[in-house]
């Protein structure tokens, strides 16, 4: 889709000067809205965060400066440039020293105030709206969190997104992989709790043939995959300790070494990471390591569940009912006002996996153009519809194995350890990891 234009809120209690400025950056091509004094200026900014604000410094009630310290309580990434027809050294110290972008004096050079809002938008990562390309969202919190996205995309550094299972992290780091124009490489995914341990590595690093038994030929890792580009390393809170300590070590170095290979190979990725884990936690019960984090964290990206979104329910519910009706072929134009009601006061604890489940589901099953609220109301009560992904199904199975293996042990930890054929210091680490208390299998067992 096009790119919409920036969007600019234009303040300034002279009405005539706001009027005049706003048809000339009209004439730009941005979207503008004006408000004629600070707390109207306030209140559009909270309905609809701008990309930038141009605002005049002397207002009654509320004036710029005051203005500029309440953005950047609610978005401290938008721009702020200042007008003002009394500008004195002092004001243009204090107004750059609190982090107004420019500050300049009426009358205003046009030709520097439209560089300087180009040079804003750029720096900031709002130059251009990509709403409709990845990600949808109408939420000004989401809004907030894609134009940092984007200014991030401009340098090389890792990113680690965080947020619950089901709220588009890898969307997200697809959105800041297109956004990078210097990074001409591909991108490469990977979930780290979907692969066994003893195959994380070679997927990760790539081995040499012969470098294990089943090394038949040799094989490129996503390391070298992504060479150029970006590795996005999904559920990096699973990651086993041992492969933690190798991976800090190709973040350090900018080099990976295959399995079974004596030589280093230079690669030039962006690593974005992910998960739905409290990585703080983790490093503090020590499964994570610290070092690690803050090679990873070096910008953390949060995503908000989707019931911090409620105004988006109806804009994805429409994008995915698109989406499954191109694929099936179906005939169903949209949702009747109940179905929209339903979605929108559902409680969604699987965010937008669980919007997007729902609505294919709706769309195979009714049989008449419009989706009625009780398709809707019967996929949310069925649970059986909302298959785990590979990882989920991998823990519920591993926490079942061990409660088995407990249970038929009475809760003696060394034999359960020989049954599964695994030294007792790993299965405790199981045992902690899937909150599993031995003793209270011996209490069940007696």
């Amino acid at each position: 889709m096009t790119p919409t234009a920036p969007r600019l809120l234009v303040v300034d209690d002279d009405p005539g000067f706001l009027r005049l400025l706003s048809l000339r950056l009209q004439g730009e091509g941005y979207q503008v809205d004006t408000a004629s004094h600070g707390r109207d200026a306030l209140a559009a900014f909270k309905r609809d965060t701008p990309d930038l604000v141009v605002t005049d410094l002397r207002m009654d009630e509320m004036d710029g400066m005051t203005l500029l310290g309440e953005i950047q309580k609610l978005a401290p990434g938008v721009p702020v440039i200042m007008l003002t027809a009394h500008g004195t050294i002092p004001d243009a110290v204090k107004a750059t020293r609190q982090g107004v972008y420019s500050f300049l004096t009426k009358p205003i050079d046009n030709q520097k105030l439209r560089r300087d809002i180009q040079e804003a938008l750029a720096f900031s990562g709002r130059a251009r709206h990509h709403e409709g390309d990845i990600i949808l969202t109408r939420n000004a919190k989401m809004r907030e969190l894609l134009a940092q996205a984007r200014q991030v995309a401009q340098s090389d550094v890792n990113v680690l997104v965080q947020g619950q299972s089901g709220t588009g992290k890898e969307l997200l780091a697809r959105t800041i992989h297109q956004a990078a124009a210097q990074r001409k490489g591909p991108f490469v995914a990977l979930n780290c709790g979907a692969v066994p341990e003893n195959l994380l590595e070679s997927e990760l690093f790539g081995h040499e043939k012969g470098a294990f038994t089943g090394a038949v030929g040799r094989k490129v890792g996503l390391f070298q995959a992504a060479d150029g580009g970006t590795l996005f390393l999904d559920e990096i809170g699973d990651m086993p300790m041992a492969l933690q300590v190798k991976l800090l070590r190709v973040l350090q170095e900018r080099q990976v070494r295959p399995l079974g290979s004596t030589r280093d190979l230079t690669v030039d990725v962006r690593v974005i990471s992910a998960t739905h884990r409290d990585l703080e936690k983790a490093i503090e019960k020590e499964r994570f390591r610290e070092d690690l984090f803050y090679r990873l964290n070096v910008v953390n990206l949060s995503l908000p569940p989707l019931e911090e979104r409620r105004e988006d329910i109806t804009l994805l519910a429409n994008h995915f009912l698109q989406k499954a009706v191109e694929r099936t072929g179906k005939d169903v134009t949209g949702f009747a006002p109940e179905a929209l009601t339903a979605l929108s006061t559902a409680a969604w604890p699987g965010n937008v996996r669980q919007l997007e489940n729902v609505v294919e589901r709706a769309v195979a099953l009714t049989s008449a153009p419009l989706i009625a609220s009780a398709l809707i109301d019967q996929a949310l009560r069925d649970k059986s519809n909302q298959l785990p992904t590979f990882a989920e199904a991998k823990q519920q199975f591993e926490q079942e194995y061990l409660a088995q293996l407990l249970q038929i042990t009475n809760g003696n930890v060394s034999q359960a350890a020989k049954l599964a054929k695994r030294n007792r210091t790993d299965f405790y680490k199981l045992l902690a990891k899937h909150q599993l208390d031995h003793t209270q299998f011996q209490q069940e067992q007696n």
